[in-house]
């Protein structure tokens, strides 16, 4: 074979894989289970859809739970179907759990069954994560002892009182622990759990 041909063979064929999108390859996230929990009102959009869409596009089974049962209402007044209520959730069923931010979040800050959902996940050695305000949830669980967090700014107070380790940074990873401290983080925070789950 003349050589200019094989060079247009090989630079046709990367130039083909580029278009299919396979120098990015989705990371393969089939058969891992994910719960992410939502306040029944006014969590963060983008907290919320971010991870929510890179999970679902990697493969894995979301089942979404709030206080409430059937749908849960948006900051900017989006409606999502919630699959179950956080009471009927166990941590065995679920390979990570996601706790959501926005101001309505702050209705998990003293909540047992949220708190006890927090705790069987650390036991068991699942995935456990939490942004913007929700790490505040975590602590009050008293899984972030001793551990490397972030919350949104105005919270650290909080998590340092429950013997965090606060880090001013929008991502933090602690072993199985991922935090994050607000909407900005959103897509950095999707991309983080997917890694942690793979």
């Amino acid at each position: 074979m003349r050589p200019w041909l094989l060079t247009i063979i090989i630079v046709g064929a990367a130039w083909a894989g580029t278009l299919s999108g396979k120098e990015d390859t989705m990371p393969d996230l089939k058969g891992k289970k994910v719960l992410i929990v939502i306040a029944a009102t006014d969590f963060r959009d983008e907290e919320y859809f971010e991870p929510y869409s890179r999970l679902r596009q990697c493969g894995a089974t979301v089942t979404v739970a709030s206080s409430g049962k059937g749908q849960a209402v948006s900051v900017f007044g989006k409606t999502v179907a919630t699959d179950r209520q956080i009471a009927e959730c166990k941590a065995e069923d679920y390979d990570a759990i996601v706790f959501i931010g926005g101001p309505g979040a702050a209705e998990f800050f003293t909540n047992a069954t949220a708190h006890a959902l927090a705790r069987a996940a650390a036991e068991q050695g699942k995935v456990l994560a939490a942004i913007c305000i929700a790490p505040v949830t975590l602590a009050n669980a008293g899984v972030l002892k001793g551990k490397k967090a972030t919350v949104f700014p105005s919270l650290q107070s909080q998590l340092a009182a429950q013997g965090a380790l606060v880090v001013n940074q929008d991502i933090v990873q602690d072993g199985k622990l991922l935090t994050a401290s607000g909407p900005k983080a959103a897509r950095e925070f999707a991309s983080a759990l997917v890694k942690m789950l793979e």
